[in-house]
């Protein structure tokens, strides 16, 4: 049975009825500020939906991991004083996640209005392993809505988890999918399923073990894998190159040789940089020069040399596969692109996407934060994920508890 979707609970009239909405509000923040409120501006429409056919909406998120008790170092403030901001919605922030406060607020609501509640993570139960301290806080939870409530789940980004606000909540209320979720889905099932070919998959981040299931369950559905980022080196270690002081996981050597072998079996193209840019330190104003993939031992910095991006050349050629291709999914930068000397290769392949013809999603945190910081605009892309770890697991073919849940 699949679940229902927003629009359903819609239908059914929500003016007077409180509804429990699980969002994505875990931004990043500096100094107590918000530095990348995609997750907020994407929690909105759904939000703004309810709030305008008058239901009073209780918002459920989390923010960081504070180990189960308040900090104020992870409270929701920033991010729901976002919210306020760029909804333009009466929203008001609740002391606690369940407790007196949550209560009074919840129960003072006007149709239109929107409390959020503190970090749910403050409580330990949201987390917990055990099914029945789980199972108390999400039946307070749901008490907030009272007898006429709904629950909501918008928040692709933590379905991966069997957590109390987004598992265990599901049979307390009459749950719906919220429109963050049903597209993530689709979209995810584009990429997986039936895909337009030719289908590029680009690779980047920091670990090659991060990537490991990805790389093992779209090898058989991808036509081409682009690879970059700091991943990259433990590949090149695997072809036998030096690759001096950048970043290796030598115990994946083995892995990575086995998935090379694979695909040249398969009849997959498994795209390496040629070149690299290879820096003296890890600094935004480092040294650094491009050379040759297979000579990063050789630079002038010697084996203290660390690649920190991919160089104009593979660049370039990154570039070229991902407008010729018809579908295409992004996961990881492609350098340091926090520092500017190293953000070239992240650089052509967001321009690449954003020119491509074909259906471009651009997958994880790091990458949709990294086209931002870019000054590239949401709307220049196909799709952009709010999914997070969980985009990955569905790509690796794992279940996800709170997909479960609401069906």
């Amino acid at each position: 049975m699949s679940a229902q979707n927003l629009d359903a609970l819609l239908e059914s009239g929500v003016k007077g009825r409180t509804v429990i909405v699980r969002s994505d509000l875990n931004v990043p923040l500096k100094d107590g500020a918000v530095t990348d409120d995609g997750r907020v501006r994407a929690s909105i429409p759904v939000i703004e939906k309810l709030a305008k056919a008058g239901a009073r909406v209780v918002v459920v998120a989390h923010l960081g991991r504070p180990k189960g008790e308040p900090n104020p170092e992870f409270s929701l403030k920033p991010a729901a004083d976002r919210l306020r901001e760029l909804s333009g919605l009466p929203v008001e922030l609740a002391a606690d996640v369940s407790g007196e406060d949550a209560q009074k607020k919840a129960a003072g609501l006007e149709d239109g209005q929107v409390l959020v509640l503190e970090n749910v993570r403050f409580d330990a139960r949201e987390t917990s392993k055990d099914a029945g301290e789980r199972e108390a806080l999400a039946a307070e939870l749901a008490a907030l809505a009272g007898e006429s409530g709904a629950y909501v789940d918008d928040a692709f980004g933590a379905v991966h988890r069997k957590h109390a606000s987004v598992f265990d909540i599901a049979s307390k209320l009459p749950a719906y999918t919220g429109d963050l979720v049903s597209t993530e889905l689709e979209v995810l099932q584009r990429l997986t399923e039936h895909p337009e070919r030719p289908y590029v998959v680009v690779l980047g981040g920091s670990k090659v073990s991060d990537k490991l299931a990805v790389i093992e369950n779209l090898l058989d559905r991808a036509d081409t894998l682009l690879v970059g980022g700091g991943m990259v080196f433990t590949f090149l270690a695997a072809q036998g190159h030096d690759v001096a002081a950048s970043l290796l996981e030598k115990d994946q050597i083995p892995t990575v040789q086995a998935y090379l072998k694979r695909a040249e079996e398969l009849g997959k193209e498994f795209v390496l940089p040629t070149d690299i840019v290879v820096a003296a330190s890890f600094a935004k104003d480092a040294e650094h020069e491009v050379v040759d993939a297979d000579k990063i031992g050789e630079s002038r910095f010697g084996e203290s040399g660390l690649g920190l991006d991919i160089g104009p050349k593979s660049a370039q050629a990154f570039a070229e596969k991902i407008r010729g291709a018809k579908t295409v999914f992004w996961n990881g930068p492609m350098g340091v692109f926090e520092f500017p000397a190293f953000a070239n290769g992240t650089k052509a392949v967001a321009e690449a996407m954003t020119q491509t013809q074909g259906f471009g999603v651009v997958g994880g945190g790091d990458s949709a934060a990294a086209v931002r910081q870019l000054g590239f605009a949401d709307d220049q892309f196909g799709h952009i994920s709010t999914g997070g770890g969980a985009s990955l697991e569905y790509l690796e073919g794992k279940s996800l508890p709170g997909i479960e849940a609401l069906s």
